[in-house]
This record gives structure tokens, C-alpha cells and sequence, in this order.
């Protein structure tokens, strides 16, 4: 399988690119600093940004199945989330791609965000606050578009390089506890579903 990451030269998309090289994948990696990345018989890079559709389109043309890992330092009036949403739309209707798209944005983004604890609930409030307000527009532009998507919402990112499993929520409920989950379980997740499709149509919750 042929599986693009957005976002691949840092974080959970690294993390993905090399998990995805290890189980035999080939892999389309797009990043402003794809050079980063380690050279690989099965890994072709593609040099650009995450909300120009030009470059998008390079990335997700042989795609099977495409991971949107791309996040952020930016704490101020960022609209990187919602622009790449309307780049793929774009691109998506103007090539016909009709293959997943697995989309990581956040808990505390769209409906989730009365599910927060106080602890992660502070903490988008003080320092993330128009990061997961972008995140919300992302998710209302995906799931109101006719691509073939799956918003997934990790909980406070680690760099932790522990194998511990992920704890899937495929629905919210009352109660439920988010907290920490590292990037390389988030990645782990990324290729089952990629593998797998369980999901497609829905956001799920990872912790």
C-alpha cells in the first residue's frame, strides 16, 4: 500500500513515516523540511506546504490512503488547520480522489470539548486556545465535505518512546478519560486504521 503523510518531517508524522517504512508501506512524504527525513528505497519525498494544493496534489496522487499529521507552534490567530481543510477539498474535487483521509486534529476540538478534564481544559484555555478553535473549523469543513474522512482526536501529546497501547473512544461519552498518549501510539493508530478502515466517517478519540 502507498500511504501519503502531511506533515512528515516532525511528530506524529515522523513517527508515522517510520512505522509505515517498517511494516513494508511505501510512502509519500510531504513537508517544507522533507530533507529531514532518513533516505529510503521506499520512501519518496515531496518538498511544500500542507495548504497549497499544487503540492497537496503531488502527495496524494498514487495515495491509497492519506494521514494529515501537521501541527503547530503557532499560538495566535493561526489558520493553518482550516486552510488545509479547504486545500484538500479543493484538490479533492478537482482530481476526484475519493480514497481516506485520516485527519489528526485534537480532544477539545469540535463537540468533544465539553468532555474535557480541567487539567486539559486549562490548559487550551491559557496557551492553545486559537489552535483548537482552528481545529473546530477544520473538523466542520472535513465532515461537511464529501471526502472520504476520519477526524482523530489524540489526548496530551509525549515523546514518550514507550510501547504502551492506545485506548480508543470511538464515541464520546460521559466520563471518559483523555489524557496523555505519546506520538508514536498515535502513529501506531494511524497505520492499523490505515490498514484497517474501521472508522472512516467518524472521530475518534485516542488516549
Amino acid at each position: 500500500m502507498t500511504i501519503a503523510v502531511v506533515g512528515a518531517a516532525a511528530g506524529i508524522g515522523r513517527e508515522t513515516v517510520a512505522l509505515a517504512l517498517t511494516k513494508g508501506h511505501h510512502v509519500l512524504a510531504l513537508s517544507p523540511s522533507v530533507s529531514t527525513l532518513a533516505d529510503h528505497p521506499r520512501l519518496t519525498k515531496v518538498s511544500g506546504s500542507a495548504t497549497n494544493p499544487g503540492d497537496l496534489q503531488k502527495a496524494m496522487h498514487f495515495a491509497d490512503v492519506l494521514l494529515i499529521t501537521v501541527g503547530t507552534k503557532s499560538k495566535k490567530g493561526t489558520t493553518l488547520f482550516s486552510d488545509i481543510a479547504k486545500a484538500l477539498i479543493v484538490v479533492a474535487q478537482e482530481t476526484g480522489y475519493q480514497n481516506p483521509i485520516l485527519i489528526i486534529t485534537g480532544f477539545g476540538a469540535g463537540d468533544s470539548e465539553p468532555y474535557l478534564g480541567w487539567f486539559m481544559k486549562a490548559v487550551i484555555h491559557l496557551f492553545l486556545k486559537d489552535q483548537y478553535q482552528d481545529k473546530t473549523r477544520m473538523e466542520e469543513l472535513i465532515t461537511s465535505s464529501p471526502l472520504n474522512w476520519e477526524i482523530i482526536r489524540p489526548g496530551i501529546l509525549t515523546n514518550q518512546a514507550d510501547d504502551k497501547p492506545y485506548q480508543l473512544f470511538p464515541a464520546l461519552r460521559r466520563g471518559m478519560k483523555v489524557g496523555k498518549i505519546s506520538r508514536k501510539a498515535v502513529a501506531t493508530y494511524l497505520i492499523d486504521e490505515a490498514e484497517r478502515r474501521d472508522y472512516l466517517g467518524q472521530q475518534v478519540t485516542l488516549t
